[in-house]
This record gives structure tokens, C-alpha cells and sequence, in this order.
């Protein structure tokens, strides 16, 4: 029934949006303990700021546009979703894009100020994964499978979201770490020039790592149920 759907959809949407607090317990407890509160917050504005992001134009540039069969780039509706009413859906989707947002948090942890952090949490979510979520998702993506005529005669299939949105996000950690090098006092004295031997930087709490693993593991079992 459309009831039970909808609980389904709600619940596992919830199992994936609870993988925050995963990865923000993995970074707390990775980082050195002077780092904790900011580690803390950035992942909290991933959650804040891509809620704000993908409500606002996320969502319609992903989705939007569903009315016609030509595929475009980005979609041009649903914008803080109006005169959209599935919001069971939306909110999988979003718990979707806050994860896509949190991924690079660990790469930049310790190196990142925290406007910086907040202006690409509400790109990244606002833009960049939905302009990937609608080439593959959508039916109007130029890469989908679900389109009327799919790419190679087949298109791209993605079930929960391995390019989708753990590329998405793996590659833009990349660029991060790339742009902001290594962390001070890492490889490099406070001169700049290179050191002998790496000064070690040990994680502060293994058990909030392992916290955090199994927060992720659990989160799973939402993300890939409820993509069915």
C-alpha cells in the first residue's frame, strides 16, 4: 500500500541521513582532540547547509522538468519544491545529498576554514550533485537508462548510488585535498621547508572511529533497501 511505501521510504531515508552522525563521530575521532569541535561543526553544516542547498535548487535542477521526455542538463522546476508534494521522496534524496556533501569532510579535516567549508557544502548540494544526479537518475538525463532513448542504447545504471554519489564525492575530496596540500607542520616546518621525517599526527580516539564505522554500517542497510 502507499502507506507502508511511504513508511519505508521515510525509514530508510532516516538510516541514511543517522550515517552523519557516522561520519562525524569517524572524523571526531580521527583528527587530534583540538580539532574536535570544528570537525564536529563542518559535518554538522554539511547536514544544515545541504538541506538548505538542495531544497532551495537542488532538488529542481535534479529532478525537475519531469514533464516533458527531451533530456536536458539541469531541470527548471521544483524549486523549494513547489508544486511538488512527494516529500517522503525529497527527503530520501536529500539524506542522499547530505551524504554525497559529508564525504569530504575527513579529507579536509584540520585544514579548512570554516566559510570556506559552508560556501562548498551549499554548491556542492545546490549544483554539482544534482547536475550528476540528473544525467544518471532522472529520466531526462542524457546518461540515463531511463530515458526514452538511453546512452548507447543501454544507459547508465546506478542502484544506490556508487558514481552517483560516492564518486561525486570522492572526486571532489580529491580537488580539495589537491587545492589545500598537506596540513601544517605535516611534511613542512614552519619555514617551508621540507622536513627529514613526517611529523605523525595520531587519531585522538579509536573508539569514537570505531563508533563511527559501525553508525556507517548500520546507515546502510537504509541506503541500499531503500534505493529498491
Amino acid at each position: 500500500t502507499a502507506g507502508v511505501d511511504t513508511f519505508f521510504l521515510i525509514f530508510a531515508g532516516a538510516l541514511v541521513f543517522m550515517m552523519q552522525a557516522g561520519f562525524a563521530m569517524l572524523c571526531a575521532g580521527s583528527v587530534r582532540q583540538k580539532n574536535v569541535k570544528n570537525i564536529m561543526l563542518k559535518n554538522l553544516l554539511d547536514a544544515c547547509g545541504g538541506a538548505i542547498g538542495f531544497y532551495t535548487v537542488g532538488f529542481g535542477f535534479a529532478y525537475g522538468g519531469d514533464d516533458t521526455t527531451d533530456k536536458t542538463f539541469i531541470g527548471n522546476s521544483y524549486f523549494a519544491l513547489r508544486d511538488y508534494t512527494n516529500y517522503a521522496g525529497f527527503f530520501f534524496q536529500f539524506a542522499f545529498a547530505a551524504t554525497a556533501a559529508t564525504i569530504v569532510a575527513g579529507t579536509v579535516a584540520e585544514r579548512c576554514k570554516m566559510s570556506a567549508y559552508l560556501c562548498y557544502s551549499l554548491f556542492l548540494t545546490g549544483f554539482v550533485y544534482p547536475v550528476v544526479v540528473r544525467s544518471v537518475w532522472s529520466s531526462n538525463g542524457f546518461l540515463s537508462a531511463f530515458s526514452e532513448d538511453p546512452f548507447q542504447g543501454v544507459g547508465t545504471v546506478d542502484f544506490a548510488g556508487s558514481g552517483v554519489v560516492h564518486m561525486t564525492g570522492g572526486l571532489t575530496a580529491l580537488i580539495a585535498a589537491i587545492v589545500l596540500g598537506p596540513r601544517k607542520g605535516r611534511f613542512y616546518d614552519e619555514d617551508g621547508n621540507p622536513l627529514e621525517t613526517p611529523v605523525s599526527f595520531p587519531a585522538h580516539s579509536v573508539a569514537l572511529q570505531i563508533l563511527g564505522t559501525f553508525i556507517l554500517w548500520f546507515g546502510w542497510y537504509g541506503f541500499n533497501p531503500g534505493s529498491a
